[in-house]
């Protein structure tokens, strides 16, 4: 049996650095309280009644509860991650949203032009075959039935599963120096461009309006953002700054996969609006003006306004922080 002295003198250090070096990791935390309760149980058997067993029994107490606290925390990440972390991305990134956005705005301003200037560039963006029934739909006097073919289950699987997977390439191709999702994200705004100048030249503008964006607010801001995910995960490569480049790029491509990943709701919730709601193009201009509105104002809230105030109340918090120490 080793006598007490001497078991306290080769642990003591130990013991102490457990008390002074606060973690939060959790796998950190469970190796100190294996090796914690293993020493425990050897004084509990020796040393029943001293004051080691006493001191490693509290120890082995704080180091359970700071598990416990750890897997608490661990359980609410889900909702923080929404709450907190996906904000707080957006407004560290901000510049990243921004270009994305202008991107897509010129893009799309160019397909309208090309759509209007040259007849033949509507049928090879957009194909002969949806061209000509839509043209058939105008003629029957319901210009947006595309959206009344499919069953509204069958339509919500198929439009969510497209559309996740059109965000998730155009972040993923963000890996060629930020390049792939600009060339995805001005694609696709082309098409967005000649699609809408289509209606407006049939004298069906605010009706398309009113009736496509009521899903294509959410739809067309995830794919903005999925953009601005590539650029977030592309200029790691392209500026690593004072790291190295491999640093560089494991952190904006962590940032940039829980962006793209944390859009995945938004998708979710434009393709329930455009299998479920979208389609009826007979309901109230006041209700789909809400619709739209409430959807266009939530995007700007969550992704500019509130990431903003976020930010700030942190800022707030961690110089009280400062002027306390």
């Amino acid at each position: 049996m080793m006598r007490e002295a001497l078991f306290v003198k080769q642990n003591s250090g130990k013991w102490k650095a457990y008390e002074q070096l606060q973690t939060n990791n959790p796998d950190e935390l469970a190796e100190r309280f294996i090796d914690i309760t293993n020493d425990l149980s050897h004084a509990k058997t020796f040393y029943p009644e001293s004051k080691t067993t006493a001191y490693l029994n509290g120890l082995a107490s704080v180091l359970h509860q700071s598990i416990y606290k750890n897997k608490k925390e661990e359980s609410n990440r889900f909702f923080n991650f929404w709450k907190a972390e996906l904000p707080l991305l957006f407004y560290t990134y901000r510049r990243q949203l921004l270009y994305a956005l202008l991107f897509f705005i010129t893009a799309a301003l160019v397909g309208a032009l090309s759509a209007k200037y040259d007849d033949t560039f509507l049928r090879l963006i957009l194909g002969d075959r949806y061209v000509n029934m839509t043209l058939e739909n105008i003629a029957k006097g319901d210009p947006f039935g595309v959206y009344k073919k499919q069953g509204e289950v069958s339509m919500f699987f198929q439009i969510a599963a497209n559309n996740t997977y059109v965000a998730l390439v155009t972040f993923l191709c963000g890996i060629f120096v930020s390049l792939g999702s600009i060339i995805i994200l001005v694609k696709n705004a082309i098409m967005i461009g000649s699609f809408e100048y289509f209606f407006f030249s049939k004298d069906l503008g605010v009706e398309s309006v009113l009736v496509i964006w009521i899903h294509g607010t959410l739809e067309i801001s995830a794919i903005i953002i999925a953009g601005a995910a590539g650029l977030v995960m592309g200029n790691g490569l392209l500026f690593p700054r004072t790291y190295t480049r491999l640093e560089a790029f494991k952190t904006s491509a962590k940032d940039g996969t829980k962006i793209a990943l944390g859009i995945i709701p938004i998708i979710l919730a434009a393709a329930f609006l455009e299998s479920f709601i979208t389609r009826h193009t007979e309901m109230p201009v006041w209700l789909s003006a809400s619709i739209l509105a409430s959807s266009f104002t939530f995007v700007i809230w969550y992704v500019v306004l509130y990431p903003a105030k976020l930010s700030k109340r942190n800022q707030i918090h961690e110089d009280t922080d400062q002027t306390r120490i």
